[in-house]
């Protein structure tokens, strides 16, 4: 199991009787943002014995609403024809205020329905340097801006050590705009529904420099499988609108903030980087 389960009987029977709702729901998204994911009864279910049952004695199937009106059903829409609607509303974006509001008003992502807050970006729109990462975390999702809280701390620390700012001089987004409920790495179809909108942030940015944060941001832009610690420590080409504009792939400030070993490897990257923006500038 990916989360955690939770009883119903123990959390949801002792509430007290003049909670209101908006209480409820908060408790709710608390137990999201924690990782619940399932939830059990107190006591325990033989399920072996009531699948026996089941088989002997199966209920019977009432009509379905379908059924009963002669309708049919609509066909299913695929990943594929969601992306293609969230293609056509990025296509039709012509500056980054625009993209964000139609980021807001896109409905093809089931994790818009739990997140508190579209993440589209923060730092210095002024700047041609971006940085891509991989989703919102909580502190992202609750304040509504990227790369906050640890990872956004490391991340400040990062970047100050060879003389840039997010304030000044780059400016960073994510693959996803929404949070995945307790953190967990984005699935391959939100990915793929919402890589159009991504794609035509980095051609309205217009970025001279493209740094991609992690595996996840690495692959699904450079159309790569390979895992970071492959990718890093290599420029990378991203093909924008004819042009190309070189890409530098680093450990994600979480795997740092986990792996403290690996930031000597950062440490190089960032020189080189540096290094980069230096012979762009003279």
């Amino acid at each position: 199991m990916a989360g955690m389960d939770i009883s119903i009987e123990n959390r949801f029977n002792h509430m007290p009787d003049n909670m209101e709702e908006r209480d409820i729901l908060s408790l709710l998204q608390w137990y999201v943002d924690s990782g619940v994911n399932e939830t059990i009864d107190d006591l325990p279910q033989d399920w072996f014995e009531l699948s026996r049952s089941l088989s002997k004695n199966p209920p019977e199937k009432p009509p379905s609403p379908t059924e009963k009106s002669g309708v049919l059903p609509k066909k299913m829409v695929s990943i594929e024809h969601i992306a293609q609607d969230a293609a056509r509303m990025a296509a039709s974006c012509n500056s980054l205020r625009e993209l964000n509001d139609a980021i807001k008003d896109f409905d093809g992502c089931s994790l818009k329905k739990i997140a508190t807050n579209t993440v589209f970006s923060d730092g210095n729109t002024d700047s041609d340097i971006m940085v891509i990462g991989e989703a919102p975390g909580v502190e992202e999702d609750r304040h509504g801006k990227a790369f906050l809280g640890e990872n956004g701390q490391m991340l400040d620390r990062m970047f100050k050590a060879i003389g840039l700012s997010r304030e000044d001089d780059f400016y960073i987004t994510n693959i996803l705009p929404w949070r995945p409920p307790g953190n967990r790495k984005p699935l391959a179809e939100e990915i793929t529904i919402c890589l159009p909108f991504i794609r035509r942030h980095i051609e309205l940015f217009n970025p001279r420099l493209l740094i991609l944060l992690g595996g996840i941001s690495t692959n699904s832009l450079m159309g790569s499988d390979l895992g970071i610690t492959r990718l890093r420590g290599k420029w990378l080409e991203y093909d924008l609108c004819g042009k190309t504009i070189p890409v530098r792939p680093l450990f994600h400030p979480a795997y740092l903030l986990k792996q403290p070993k690996a930031k000597a490897d950062t440490w190089k990257d960032l020189l080189e980087i540096k290094a980069e923006i230096g012979e762009k500038t003279e």
